[in-house]
């Protein structure tokens, strides 16, 4: 049983995570403006973080400097509240396999922009080298494909396909934010692993980045929507999708997220990721009625060929020189974040 934990508990992330991409999908479906499901997200984040923050790290915590905050509260503003607010509102205009897809990227998007800050090298006369360099490759183009190619209908939904069709102006837009905010979110997990390396107390700089967030959330969401209406929270499945993202997002897959990376590491944890994309287009199908096209389809598989691609290309290397690539993506600070596989510290994001 102690061999099989791992493979659970991966599995069982991976489905939290596609439930939570389904949710989220549905609440926009019934009219919920983004912004304010960010906010409710990140406040209910911050009310589970900080008090394990302060109950575990308390004692242990590094001294928090105002500058130290200063660069706290702008990390949060780019990996979390930018990077949110943009993937949502590209989840309006397109689809949850869509949005689902996109998070391959962030390993392929995270190693190109170490290599521009030099925070990676990379040779190209190497297998490891090539390898990488085609993960980024793929990775354009499997954007490209699902942005610009939607194809024939392989599965038709059985009641969102009219209400997709009209939004099918929208789609490309869709795609190159989902893009952006991989950008952002890739971003934003090459500046933090340099930083964790000055101020170590994760726990302290995760809860402190989601109350952060939660803040900049709610100035976005009343700057953008100013119906009360929009802020009510009915015992239907808006609180369901705030409470799941919440609770089982932030705290649940928080703590497996470290549990596994402790156990087996962090490329362990990431090699699953397209499981999440296959439950959660199997999800879109059968339970929100999306159609499912060519273009979705060969679009994600060059994701996940990207996502392998750059992550042989790092087994080649070996252990020795994996100090600068991030393997595991945080989705918000509710969700898991991409790690330095040589720090292996895990985030409460998922996607997203």
């Amino acid at each position: 049983m102690g061999e099989v934990k791992p493979y659970f508990a991966v599995v069982l992330m991976q489905f939290i995570y596609s439930v939570m991409t389904l949710l989220t999908k549905a609440v926009f479906n019934q009219g919920m403006n983004s912004s304010v499901f960010i906010f409710y997200r990140q406040m209910l984040g911050t009310v589970i973080l900080v008090p394990l923050a302060f109950i575990f790290e308390r004692k242990s915590a590094v001294p928090l400097s105002f500058m130290t905050f200063l660069k706290i509260f702008m990390f949060s503003f780019i990996g979390l509240t930018l990077t949110l607010n943009v993937y949502s509102i590209a989840l309006v205009y397109t689809s949850a396999t869509l949005g689902a897809a996109f998070v391959n990227c962030l390993p392929a998007s995270t190693f190109f922009l170490a290599v521009i800050l030099r925070m990676e090298k990379v040779n190209i006369k190497t297998e490891s080298g090539i390898a990488k360099i085609a993960s980024v490759l793929l990775c354009i183009g499997g954007v490209v494909i699902l942005a610009l190619y939607k194809g024939p209908h392989l599965v038709s939904g059985h009641h969102h396909t009219q209400h997709l069709s009209s939004r099918g102006q929208k789609w490309i837009l869709g795609s190159l934010l989902f893009f952006l905010a991989v950008i952002t979110w890739s971003f934003w997990l090459v500046i933090q692993a340099q930083f964790l390396k000055s101020y170590p107390s994760k726990l302290y700089f995760t809860s402190l980045q989601c109350m952060s967030s939660a803040i900049q959330s709610f100035l976005v969401a009343i700057a953008f929507e100013r119906d009360f209406q929009q802020w009510k929270l009915g015992w239907d499945m808006r609180l369901l999708a705030v409470v799941y993202t919440g609770i089982l997002v932030n705290g649940v897959v928080y703590y497996l997220q470290a549990w596994v990376i402790e156990k087996r590491g962090p490329v362990f944890s990431i090699i699953w990721n397209p499981l999440s994309f296959v439950m959660s287009t199997t999800g879109s199908i059968l339970l929100l009625g999306e159609p499912l096209c060519l273009g979705s389809v060969v679009g994600g598989i060059m994701l996940v060929l990207s996502l392998y691609s750059v992550l042989w290309g790092k087994s080649k290397e070996g252990v020795s020189h994996q100090k600068s690539l991030p393997v595991k993506a945080p989705k918000e600070c509710g969700d898991t974040k991409i790690t330095e596989a040589s720090d292996a510290q895990p985030h409460p994001q998922q996607q997203i």
